[in-house]
């Protein structure tokens, strides 16, 4: 299986950056997401993520380090969090790490609303974000 690596890019919209390593399960999206297509782009991640779950079976930790995200990225984020909900629900091993500037509270929020809509345990950290 192929590790799932996405370059982060800004203009008018923002693609986060993506680094998921089917090796070591470690993956992490980060920086700011206001997509033109959120669906494509968390449906790339979720289908990566349903074949990890059947070809490597291995623990997988997911780092949320993002600074920004619109209402549609929510929804994507949220279905991810669901299918890795999935994959703890049949036996899996799931970390979640969520990294939340220290300067804005509605990150850390829906970190929080996440946690009651999947059930996940959902670590939070967190951080000085860069000028």
């Amino acid at each position: 299986m192929e590790d799932l690596e996405i370059k982060g890019e800004s203009g008018v919209f923002y693609i986060p950056t993506v680094h998921l390593n089917a090796s070591t399960g470690e993956c992490e999206i980060s920086g700011e997401s206001y997509l033109e297509d959120t669906d494509e782009f968390y449906n790339t991640i979720i289908k990566w993520i349903e074949q990890y779950v059947q070809e490597v079976k291995n623990a997988i930790t997911f780092n949320f380090r993002l600074t920004y995200f619109n209402t549609s990225s929510s929804r994507g984020i949220l279905d991810v969090l669901r299918a890795l909900k999935k994959y703890e629900d049949d036996g899996g091993s799931v970390t979640i790490n969520w990294y939340y500037p220290d300067d804005d509270d509605s990150i850390a929020e829906e970190a929080e609303d996440y946690m009651k809509s999947t059930g996940l345990k959902i670590n939070m950290f967190s951080f000085e974000p860069e000028d």
